[in-house]
């Protein structure tokens, strides 16, 4: 998208120019990720097109799995501009631990969901079924045979 290179968007341009809502802009100011505007004679915000540049890069970094917390810390390296590759690819290396993490329980949780529902399609009409029987005691899923689980 084509960004004018001048210093009056209101709210409302901005937000349209970075493909957010107005309410996103509000939350990123007041989370010191932009900084708070001029304002014009009338009282009316003046954001910047640097602005807009740096919500999109928000936005991009989120969808990557960064907390607001770690975008913080990202843009404010960069205002150091003190940063090497090397730097940047600790933390993406982190990150990717992280995600990877992540994984591993998302898989662990789908194995312990699909034995549930193992156990009540072996037994749709039983009137005795109750779910919260599954986590009496502390449940946990039964270690499976690994020969039987490689492509869960």
């Amino acid at each position: 998208m084509y960004i004018h290179l001048m210093s009056n968007f209101t709210i409302g341009k901005l937000a349209k120019s970075a493909s957010v809502g107005v309410e996103t802009v509000r939350f990123y100011e007041r989370k010191g990720l932009i900084k708070r505007p001029s304002r014009s004679v009338s009282g009316y915000r003046q954001y910047e097109a640097d602005d807009s540049l740096r919500i999109r890069f928000i936005k991009r970094v989120q969808e990557l799995g960064c907390t607001l917390r770690e975008v913080k810390e990202l843009l404010e390296l960069d205002a150091t501009r003190r940063m090497t590759c090397s730097d940047y690819s600790v933390r993406i290396q982190r990150k990717r631990a992280e995600i990877d993490g992540k994984i591993k329980d998302l898989q662990r949780m789908k194995r312990a969901l699909n034995k549930i529902l193992a156990s009540c399609e072996d037994n749709p009409e039983d009137a005795e079924c109750r779910m919260l029987d599954c986590f009496e005691n502390d449940w946990k899923m039964p270690k499976q045979d690994k020969r039987k689980v490689k492509n869960t």
